[in-house]
Formats: C-alpha cells, sequence, structure tokens
C-alpha cells in the first residue's frame, strides 16, 4: 500500500479555534495541524488543543516548531496527553524529551530535533504502539535498535547518523520508508520487509543498491544520493509502478535487461550526465515518461522502439528553442503532455 499523502491544513500560534472549521477540514480527508513556534503563544490554549486530540483521530495533531533560541521543554506535553500525531521538528534543541512516555495515545510521531539530547529517545515503551514515524538525528548517532519492538509500524522515515540500521528489517508491517542522508550502509535489510512498497533513498553517499533482491516495492525513488551510478539491478523490482530518479550526476545509463510489465510512470529529473535510456519495449505498461535535463539525444531515443501504452511524454532539456523544437515534433507523434 502506498502512502497516502493527504492535504495539511496548518494553523499557525491561533488565539483561538474554530472547531466547526477544524471539523469540516477533517471531514473532507484532509489533515489539521495546530502549530506552535513560541511557548508564547501554547500558554493558555492547549488544554483546548488536548480536547480536539481526545475527540478527533490522527489526522489531527499538533506541532511545536522553531522557538528561536530556546530549547523546546518536552514537559508541555503533559497538557496535550491525548495527542495522537505528535510533529516536534525545525528545533534546535529540546529537553525532558523523556516526557513522551506519558503520551499512551500516540500513533505518529515526527522528531526533527537539530541537537537531539538522548540518542535512546526510541527506547521509550510509549512509542511502540506508532504506526507512522519520522525522525532525523543529525548530530547524536541514534540507535534504532528500539524499533525491533515496533510491531505496528507501518510508514517510516529514517535519517542522519544512526546505527544498527539492520534493526528495520524486523519490521515485518512496514509498507513505506525512506532513507534520509544515511551513507553507504548496507540494504540488505530491505529483503525481509515483505510488505514493503514505497522506497525511497534520498542524499546521502552510495554507488548502488546492489544488495536489494527481488522484491514486490511498488514504488522507488532514488533522489541527489552522491556517487550513486549503478542500477543494473532494476528489473529485480518487479512489481514497481512508478520509479523516480533525480539529480544523478554520475549517472551515465539506464538499461532494462528483462520486462517489467507493470511499470506505468518514470521521471528522470537533472541526471546530467545520463546519456542512454534504452530497451523501452520491455515497459509494455508504461503510460507516463518524464525526462528532464540530460544529456540523452533526443533525436535518437524516439528512434527506438517505444511501448504501445505510452501517451503522455515529455523530454525538456532547459534549452527553450530546442524544448519548442521537441515539444512540436512530440506533440505530431501524438504524444500528450504528462498531467497530474
Amino acid at each position: 500500500m502506498r502512502k497516502k499523502w493527504k492535504r495539511k491544513i496548518l494553523i499557525n500560534n491561533p488565539d483561538a479555534l474554530d472547531r466547526v472549521q477544524i471539523k469540516q477540514d477533517l471531514r473532507a480527508g484532509n489533515q489539521v495541524i495546530v502549530q506552535f513556534s513560541h511557548p508564547d503563544f501554547y500558554g493558555s490554549i492547549l488544554e483546548e488543543v488536548d480536547e480536539l486530540c481526545a475527540r478527533f483521530d490522527e489526522n489531527f495533531g499538533v506541532r511545536f516548531y522553531g522557538h528561536n533560541s530556546l530549547s523546546f521543554d518536552a514537559r508541555t506535553l503533559l497538557k496535550i496527553p491525548h495527542v495522537k500525531n505528535l510533529h516536534l521538528n525545525s528545533l534546535i534543541h529540546a529537553h525532558n524529551i523523556e516526557t513522551l512516555s506519558a503520551l499512551k495515545h500516540i500513533h505518529s510521531l515526527h522528531v526533527g530535533i537539530h541537537e537531539l539530547e538522548n540518542s535512546d529517545i526510541l527506547g521509550i515503551d510509549s512509542l511502540r504502539s506508532l504506526r507512522d514515524l519520522s525522525i532525523i538525528s543529525d548530530k547524536k548517532l541514534l540507535n534504532l535498535q528500539y524499533v525491533k519492538e515496533f510491531s505496528h509500524l507501518e510508514h517510516l522515515h529514517v535519517g542522519g547518523k544512526v546505527k544498527n540500521l539492520e534493526a528495520l528489517g524486523y519490521l515485518e508491517g512496514l509498507n513505506y520508508l525512506a532513507l534520509h542522508s544515511i551513507s553507504k550502509l548496507p540494504l540488505h535489510f530491505i529483503n525481509r520487509l515483505k510488505k514493503l512498497k514505497h522506497l525511497r533513498i534520498l542524499l546521502g553517499g552510495r554507488e548502488h543498491i546492489q544488495e536489494i533482491e527481488e522484491n514486490e516495492i511498488d514504488h522507488l525513488e532514488i533522489c541527489r544520493i552522491r556517487g550513486f551510478h549503478d542500477l543494473s539491478n532494476i528489473t529485480r523490482f518487479r512489481a514497481l509502478t512508478s520509479l523516480t530518479i533525480e539529480d544523478q550526476a554520475q549517472m551515465r545509463e539506464i538499461s532494462f535487461d528483462r520486462g517489467m510489465e507493470t511499470l506505468e510512470e518514470m521521471t528522470i529529473s537533472n541526471c546530467k550526465g545520463l546519456s542512454f535510456l534504452s530497451d523501452m519495449e520491455r515497459l509494455p505498461s508504461l503510460r507516463k515518461l518524464r525526462i528532464f535535463k540530460t544529456a540523452i539525444d533526443f533525436d535518437s531515443f524516439i528512434q527506438q522502439k517505444l511501448p504501445r501504452a505510452l501517451s503522455e511524454l515529455e523530454f525538456t532539456t532547459s534549452k527553450s528553442k530546442v524544448d519548442l523544437e521537441i515539444q512540436d515534433s512530440l506533440f505530431k507523434l501524438g504524444f500528450q503532455r504528462w498531467s497530474i
């Protein structure tokens, strides 16, 4: 199951809460986050916020961010014990973070504290019930050993300095995983995640993802990874429907050594060294293709046998005159522009 993105409505430093509007926004399928940037703004309203936390599900959340030069005092969380969706991010410092243990209803937690004081934060027992976790550690070496006990976790975004990354292999129910700025650590553990459908690897550095064997991943995104140049195992992703490759300066070629029957959408963007995209006829279900800012020669590319299903094709070089000519050629060949 692909992670479902919802429209996020932010209510920033409110003096009062419009309960009727919040209810309407939630009923419309949105996510509503009440957020505070400084203690001056939440001193008198958190009791009412907690009432709404108790009333609504995890689509209603609370966020603490900024705080300028102040350290966020996590004892503030004692005023919202019913919170189910909590964001502690864009913070430089926080203290008394062990107060998270008092949150017995929490399902979704997003932590981005630049100077995280406790590298064993995931050892807090109340966090074992999480279904959605995002945590980035810039300075402390975050210990991931504890996630072995997170049996309900479905969505995980983890990044920065970490140890015991292989512990993620115990998350049998995980269907969404984003690895952010994690360099060169082996990825063999991904082969144990049989329910994983959505994999994003962002930033950091590695040359390839050859450790990943045949799998049932539905969506793969490779973005801005230093030194990445080898995607020769792409056909091991036999269930893939969507592929995104962005900002990979070392990539020279993408080819498909066997059929990928389910791949429907592909975006290749800002891969300036990429000269060859070949064996396209092995992608019979490909409907949408975007190629932005690569070294691929359009005239050579368009001459190859393309998938019959391909109806939406964009090819952009960033040279306005050339792009107009290409757009005209694609229009004459019957291709539509990519629609959202």
